[in-house]
């Protein structure tokens, strides 16, 4: 079967594949879900390993995935993981793997992720104080993800990257402090708006910190310098730390939007391909592949999804709609 990319109609070409492995998270930031948690995926919804590593392979081998990034939910609450790593990785040496994580399993799951070809992972930190993290999570879980981030150092998972949101009157005075513990560390720190995919939808753009609030928190303690390196497709904005070699991100994705240099495409948990994060339309892979359709017809169905993305998210738009389904249901 012939090399077919994944180019939209705006001439933008998806290498970088984001793959939801499970909607379901043990944690509960307020942020993305309720106290309770969501009504789960059914299982007969969740596409099979097999059929992951399927859809994976379609995309390295035919439609020219280079990264590919594991998503939830949190993806260590999937038991296949490590077995989807290896599989993965088989499909290429030079293809990039990584995973977004709240790292409480990583302790215990690093090594292994290692040996099956894991390159390194993200971890989703808000905080590194312990009563704030219980606030934030609902989860008193926060020495288990420092364990899970030395872990992944010490299993070369590295560059070990932390992501972090900040929250109006829970976490916002917080940002020097860690970005303090993560150069300490040896992590990159990434600081993401907090982005209207929240299963509650009670987010209003008053309410984010904004990309400017977070600079402005940073330069009170430290002397930032633009990277020298451009970005490319890279949604952070990199900066020296007080002359380097430490680094601190920020990925303005309502306020500084880098929708023109988009090369994601993201499947979900049960099967759907998404052209863009905040879309409103998914194209169903698990029906098809289910109903026996080829890799071939399983590749077109792909490449025509791609053609209806968007030139961009739209959230400044009047009639911007947020997604149905949750970042925890679309994966990140």
């Amino acid at each position: 079967m012939a090399l077919t990319l994944l180019e939209d109609r705006y001439g933008r070409v998806a290498t970088d594949l984001r793959v939801s492995l499970t909607d379901k998270c043990n944690l509960r930031c307020s942020y993305c879900m309720p106290e309770e948690g969501l009504d789960w995926l059914s299982n007969d919804k969740l596409l099979t390993d097999d059929e992951i590593v399927r859809l994976i392979g379609i995309g390295v081998e035919h439609l020219g995935i280079e990264e590919v990034r594991f998503t939830g939910g949190e993806p260590m609450v999937r038991r296949g993981l490590v077995d989807i790593v290896r599989r993965t990785r088989a499909l290429g040496p030079d293809l990039g793997i990584s995973i977004t994580t709240n790292a409480l399993g990583l302790a215990r799951n690093a090594t292994a992720l290692a040996e099956a070809g894991l390159d390194r992972v993200n971890v989703s930190l808000d905080t590194v104080r312990a009563d704030t993290f219980r606030e934030i999570t609902r989860r008193d879980r926060f020495h288990d993800v420092v364990a899970g981030l030395a872990a992944a150092q010490q299993a070369g998972l590295g560059p070990v990257k932390v992501n972090a949101v900040l929250l109006r009157g829970q976490n916002d005075d917080q940002a020097a402090e860690l970005l303090a513990w993560c150069l300490e560390r040896g992590y990159e720190l990434r600081f993401i708006e907090q982005m209207p995919l929240d299963a509650q939808h009670g987010w209003t753009r008053e309410g984010m910190i904004t990309a400017d609030e977070i600079f402005a928190a940073l330069e009170r303690s430290f002397t930032l310098t633009p990277a020298s390196e451009p970005r490319g497709s890279a949604p952070a904005e990199l900066f020296t730390v007080d002359g380097g070699p430490g680094t601190v991100g920020v990925i303005a994705s309502v306020t500084r939007p880098f929708c023109g240099d988009c090369d994601r495409v993201r499947l979900t948990a049960d099967g759907q391909v998404r052209n863009c994060l905040f879309a409103r339309e998914e194209s169903d892979l698990r029906l098809a592949m289910r109903e026996g359709a080829s890799d071939r017809e399983l590749a077109d169905r792909w490449v025509i999804a791609m053609r209806g993305k968007l030139a961009g998210h739209g959230i400044d738009d009047q009639s911007f709609l947020q997604p149905d389904r949750p970042m925890s249901a679309i994966g990140g």
